[in-house]
């Protein structure tokens, strides 16, 4: 669990970004209109903000930490999919909310997701293992580099990549866990760009 060693990761890996990452995550979630977030979204950013707090200062046995990190990941996750519901449900006249909010909420839960990826990418990968859930172009035969280790920017490229052309790019998964976690995020990046985005455009028309 490599979140719930953010504290003392600094020897391998600089822990800044992962932090600014999150940070931004829980900043998007106070950009939404209040119909559209999870329960009161002070609050939820909150409890996001009280968990990465935990996880970057306090300390506690590895168990505890690792359910604080799973923890902060799956609220993130989850009030995000929620957001992204409650905005389909708003271009069908379920919820009353004005077009300019809904292109807001879209881009706010578009970036969020494509970050919130990026740290279950990095959260899950397992290079020590025998099969790594992700094939870099570094690991492989013609360009492999046996000193070469993915850092946090690295799956937050195949986050961006993933969210915009739907489909890897240079990096191929190979686990099922991997394949699923890409296959969830292209669909809800297809849906906030497809469907999402362009009916808010014509609300605003």
């Amino acid at each position: 669990m490599q979140l719930s060693e953010l504290r003392r990761r600094t020897r391998t890996e600089p822990t800044w970004h992962i932090v600014i990452a999150i940070l931004i995550a829980i900043g998007l979630e106070l950009v939404l209109n209040d119909k559209i977030t999870f329960g009161t979204k002070d609050f939820v950013a909150g409890l996001e903000f009280l968990l990465l707090l935990i996880l970057s200062i306090f300390h506690f046995s590895a168990k505890a930490r690792r359910v604080f990190a799973i923890l902060l990941l799956g609220l993130i996750s989850f009030a995000n999919i929620v957001s992204l519901f409650v905005v389909i449900s708003a271009l069908f006249g379920n919820v009353d909310v004005n077009g300019h909010d809904l292109i807001v909420s879209s881009v706010a839960i578009y970036l969020t997701n494509i970050i919130v990826f990026g740290l279950w990418y990095w959260e899950l990968d397992n290079t020590r293992k025998a099969v790594p859930d992700f094939l870099f172009a570094q690991q492989s035969n013609a360009l492999k580099d046996t000193q070469w280790k993915p850092f946090f920017f690295d799956y937050l490229y195949i986050s961006v990549t993933n969210a915009t052309a739907f489909s890897p790019t240079d990096t191929l998964p190979l686990t099922h866990r991997a394949k699923l976690l890409m296959l969830i995020q292209s669909i809800a990046s297809l849906v906030t760009i497809a469907l999402v985005v362009s009916r808010a455009v014509n609300i605003l028309h």
